[in-house]
């Protein structure tokens, strides 16, 4: 049964045809098309390619008529040749989107997933290709899992996958359990336990979470003593119970393990500041700047440090960055949203 579907979305993306007069059959045919004529669209575009095989305008709209009425099987061949071989980009665009739809309503994802990552490369920027990226990857993503649960239910990667599904949807309770499930049929499978230390915190931050959180993350070092991640979870649980030379420890040795973990040099360099350790502190907090530009707590963290330390120039300067993170974006539409909140004159 032919698949209608696409014909919406097709039509869609002709805004870079408009046509100020239809003359020819191509013309008439791009004009029926346009209008969601497809029949009609595809006799006159027939028409204009026996009178000149040549027209590449023809042959592609034939094609993206004959997929609009779910007639894929016609147009394939066409869609990938205009596609690959167009030098018109706009011919070029269509053709690509139309074939990605095809397998797609074919369900055929696995053909569709080269076609999309070509068509970002080509066009970046552009909003339907995007969208359409999108829709295939999560259509990857979902046959991927159907044939996962389907094909190896007992595998602990069924259990880890339903737990990173319930994290998403902020079961934490539900993640914590599937990830339990999952450490049991494999205890030496890296990351489950960091997961489920997450996931414990995410649920809850009571003494009795921070504590089976934090040997969640130390079973994961006993399988990974490099995960760095795992150091700053448990540097995190330190610091927020008071145990700041703990916190530092963990901060430090996290940092020395990955010295571009731009939040791990943020903590040292706030407990530096603390301490008033601040010769220590500026360079870790410059480092974190530089590879974070809008990070608000690192320049406000390194203001003070300069202020502290008498390098007042450059604390007004990180305060004036600060000052213009801070500030609402300007605007028609922020202009608009003050509006709705002034008071209605009286009356």
């Amino acid at each position: 049964m032919p698949d209608t579907r696409l014909a919406l979305p097709l039509l869609c993306l002709l805004a870079a045809f408009p046509l100020a007069a239809a003359d020819t059959p191509t013309e008439q045919g791009v004009a029926a098309f346009q209008e969601g004529r497809y029949l009609e669209a595809s006799r006159l575009l027939q028409d204009a390619l026996v009178a000149d095989p040549r027209d590449e305008h023809a042959r592609t709209f034939l094609a993206l008529a004959r997929a609009a009425t779910g007639h894929c099987a016609e147009a394939v061949a066409d869609l990938a040749d205009g596609f690959q071989k167009s030098a018109n980009p706009d011919l070029a665009r269509l053709s690509g989107l139309a074939l990605a739809q095809c397998f797609i309503a074919r369900e055929e994802t696995g053909q569709a997933l080269p076609i999309a990552a070509q068509l970002e490369a080509r066009f970046p920027g552009d909003a339907d290709v995007l969208y359409l990226c999108a829709h295939v990857h999560m259509r990857a993503f979902n046959d991927a899992t159907r044939r996962m649960f389907a094909g190896t239910p007992a595998s602990y990667r069924v259990n880890q996958l339903s737990a990173e599904i319930f994290e998403t949807q902020n079961k934490f309770a539900e993640a914590a359990a599937e990830y339990r499930k999952a450490i049991e049929k494999n205890p030496r499978a890296l990351n489950l336990h960091f997961r489920l230390g997450r996931a414990i915190l995410l649920e809850s931050h009571s003494p009795e979470a921070l504590a089976k959180a934090q040997a969640e993350f130390e079973a994961e070092l006993a399988l990974n003593a490099g995960d760095a991640a795992a150091e700053f979870q448990i540097g995190q649980i330190h610091n927020a119970s008071g145990r700041a030379g703990e916190a530092l420890r963990h901060f430090q040795k996290a940092l020395d393990l990955s010295p571009d973990f731009p939040e791990a040099a943020l903590a040292v360099g706030r407990i530096r500041v603390q301490a008033k350790q601040y010769a220590e502190a500026i360079p870790l907090l410059e480092r974190v700047v530089k590879m974070q530009p809008a990070n608000e707590p690192a320049h406000y963290s390194l203001m003070i440090a300069y202020r502290n330390s008498g390098q007042l120039d450059k604390a007004r300067s990180e305060q004036q960055v600060l000052e213009k993170l801070q500030r609402p974006p300007e605007g028609k539409f922020t202009d608009f949203l003050k509006r709705l909140g002034e008071k209605a004159p009286a009356q």
